[in-house]
């Protein structure tokens, strides 16, 4: 088939763009007012890829058109969909590609309010390393994979679960779509508040998605509240994990550090030890439940798995040092939800617990925006020395109940924590010039942040640099 993505720069469309380029299909896709890392991966992935939508964009011949449900592609009046609709051509969404093309796959769905992404890499890289030929569709991107999606010639494929809806005009769970035979459950805290606006709305798909899951599957699930509490949706197998103790898989004997390293403890006593350079607590729990995932399964030896855990490289915008020479270490996480934000905080804590914690956040995702939102502002920030805020975005501000930047800012500042405004790259360096030395700089959002990841890291090697301060 001739398949064309409007919308390609998606972390989901593009990753279903390479699952369906190796399965043999010809692909192309477009994009418009992207930003790094995605625009810059998209346009080294060999495909065409257009920077604007238009109907010249689509190819002759073209069987399909996949749609992403980002507000700025203008749904029915994009160009492109027009287009397609005047040729008679078939308009789905990736999702719907994805869970069409890989039904009678032993389909694995890695699923939660926060580290999914995290988790379906380190699962897929394990695999690869293994010598196990698995597709993956990923929504982030790894150093240590060669792409976010592949087809692999193996029956089981690893799938980001996403418990966001499929589109505007479709409110099912893209994860609902997918055929699991496994899950992997790493969370389920309430989040995409302008969707599901309560705590019921918002598991209610993780229910569909257990009762979805074969009486022959596997839930391997982190030992919670609120998972306890859905846990008997599933006709499936039940595994427990956590870093405390349990009946299930766990960690113990953990020691944090630049390389930190810990104990996988098997329910039946068995004792691995392992080793990793991800920060933070919340990378101990994802490690315990894919190591659980893959040895229940039986998937990969213990010795695969201990040294493909040691070589993962992580996850772009998770935790990623961006600095070279700075004595200032300059971080970018990935703070789409309270949740996400607030466990790459108390990762900075707990790896530099001497530097005081300077955060660049952006308010990018709907939830942050929204004032149903506002009390995140209260306790995200606890434990950082100094926050700087950058305007929130516009683009879809009349859909939901969006804050202005003063109330963000307002709120945020209630707490007591030193906060200020930053509205341009240059005031936010302006800001960070000034900095001791002895500080850790956090940079926090999902979306562009001014520019500031690529900015940045140059400026701080510059005035921050372990040369300048010899001398």
């Amino acid at each position: 088939m001739r398949i064309h993505f409007t919308g390609i720069a998606g972390a989901g469309m593009s990753a279903a763009a390479l699952m369906m380029r190796d399965a043999g299909h010809e692909v192309s896709g477009s994009d418009e007012d992207v930003f790094p890392p995605m625009s810059t991966y998209v346009e080294g992935l060999g495909f065409p890829f257009h920077r604007r939508f238009d109907a010249a964009n689509l190819p002759d011949g073209l069987d399909l058109l996949v749609l992403g449900a980002s507000a700025k592609l203008g749904g029915e009046a994009n160009p492109e969909v027009a287009e397609a609709r005047r040729r008679g051509v078939r308009i789905t969404t990736f999702p719907e590609l994805v869970g069409e093309t890989t039904e009678g796959r032993r389909n694995t769905v890695v699923a939660g309010s926060f580290g999914k992404s995290t988790c379906s890499a380190l699962m897929a890289h394990i695999l690869r390393a293994a010598g196990h030929d698995a597709g993956w569709m990923i929504g982030a991107i790894s150093p240590s994979l060669p792409a976010t999606g592949h087809w692999g010639q193996a029956p089981e494929v690893v799938l980001e679960g996403d418990e966001y809806i499929v589109g505007p005009a479709d409110h099912r769970s893209k994860f609902v779509l997918y055929h699991p035979r496994d899950v992997l459950l790493t969370s389920l805290v309430h989040d995409h508040v302008n969707v599901f606006p309560t705590f019921a709305d918002y598991e209610a798909p993780f229910r569909e998605l257990l009762r979805l899951t074969p009486a022959d599957g596997l839930l391997v699930a982190k030992d919670h509240p609120a998972i306890r509490a859905i846990a008997a949706e599933t006709r499936a197998k039940v595994v427990w994990y956590d870093t405390e103790a349990l009946d299930g898989w766990r960690a113990e004997n953990i020691v944090y550090g630049e390389t930190t390293r810990f104990t996988l403890v098997a329910p039946d006593g068995g004792k691995l030890a392992l080793a990793t350079g991800l920060l933070g607590e919340h990378n101990i729990e994802n490690i315990v439940g894919v190591a659980a995932y893959l040895l229940e399964r039986g998937l990969v030896t213990e010795r695969a798995l201990a040294a493909a855990v040691a070589s993962f490289g992580g996850i772009r915008r998770r935790l990623d040092r961006l600095t070279l020479d700075s004595q200032i270490p300059v971080i970018e996480g990935f703070g789409s939800s309270y949740e996400k934000a607030r466990s790459a905080i108390e990762a900075m804590l707990l790896h530099y617990p001497d530097r005081p914690l300077v955060v660049v956040f952006e308010p990018h995702t709907f939830s942050w925006r929204s004032r149903d939102a506002l009390s995140w502002y209260d306790t995200v920030f606890a434990g950082a020395a100094k926050v700087l805020i950058v305007p929130p975005p516009s683009h879809g501000a009349d859909s939901h109940n969006q804050s202005s930047y003063a109330e963000i800012l307002e709120r945020a500042a209630a707490t007591g924590i030193p906060v200020a405004a930053v509205r341009s790259a240059d005031q936010t360096i302006g800001r960070l010039s000034g900095l001791r030395g002895d500080e850790v700089v956090l940079l926090l959002s999902s979306g562009p942040l001014l520019g500031l990841p690529d900015l940045l890291p140059r400026v701080f090697d510059d005035l921050y640099g372990r040369q300048e301060a010899a001398a």
